[in-house]
């Protein structure tokens, strides 16, 4: 399966600029008026990111395929990098539903883990199900932060998701808890949701026994040849 790392990275004055060589190309600069600036500077927040992430998917091929766990050095060659760019968590995620059937992938893990924290930087995963166990081993390991979104409110969660219940999905977030791991769970804006399931997810998420220490809020952007391709993912009122 991906295992995809990413950083969390914070300004280094001594960090070198980026330099072009002169065989590139060269892109030409666009000149901006200053009120197209002002209205892209008033424009909502959650918008913003939803444009930009339009451009991302025109200029970038969504289409992802499978892959077999990487070995660790490449990942620990990431988070040296990150950490001498000034970064000061390293985040790294797996597309599974969970662990189950994986017990060597999941050693590697947590060897991932133990060398990334030793570096002196937090680590965070996203893994997909937890039990436990599992999570009290992540937090042996030096795990700092588990991602586990519920997406949505518990009503309409079937009509999108269907590869694992919500309850299990609030055990995994009570299991990471438990272990002593921060926890980072929020939702999907766009699933085709009305303005009673966006209520309905925060009401779910204030009523755990602990508040998350983040609450993520993303946008679905539709991709062509998906079920939710044609949805409306207006962020106003629905």
């Amino acid at each position: 399966m991906l295992f995809t790392p990413s950083f969390r990275s914070v300004p280094r004055l001594s960090r070198a600029l980026a330099t072009h060589t002169g065989t590139q190309a060269r892109t030409p600069v666009r000149k901006w008026r200053r009120e197209e600036i002002q209205a892209i500077f008033d424009s909502p927040l959650l918008d913003l990111v939803f444009r930009a992430a339009s451009v991302h998917r025109q200029n970038h091929d969504p289409t992802t395929k499978a892959s077999r766990l990487v070995d660790i050095e490449p990942v620990l060659e990431a988070a040296r990098k990150a950490k001498e760019n000034g970064s000061t968590r390293f985040c790294m995620g797996a597309a599974w539903r969970d662990l189950a059937g994986r017990k060597s992938g999941f050693e590697r893990i947590l060897e991932m883990v133990r060398q990334v924290r030793g570096m002196g930087m937090e680590v965070c995963t996203t893994l997909g199900m937890l039990s436990p166990d599992q999570a009290r081993q992540l937090k042996e390991a030096g795990l700092t932060a588990y991602n586990h979104n519920l997406d949505t409110s518990r009503e309409f969660y079937p009509s999108v998701i269907t590869t694992r219940s919500y309850d299990e999905r609030l055990d995994t977030i009570n299991a990471v808890r438990d272990a002593g791991i921060s926890v980072c769970s929020g939702g999907i804006l766009g699933l085709g949701e009305s303005d009673k399931d966006r209520v309905g997810l925060i009401w779910e998420v204030s009523n755990l026994p602990e508040h998350p220490e983040s609450f993520p809020v993303n946008a679905l952007v539709p991709i062509p040849g998906t079920p939710l391709e044609n949805n409306d993912v207006s962020l106003t009122a629905s």
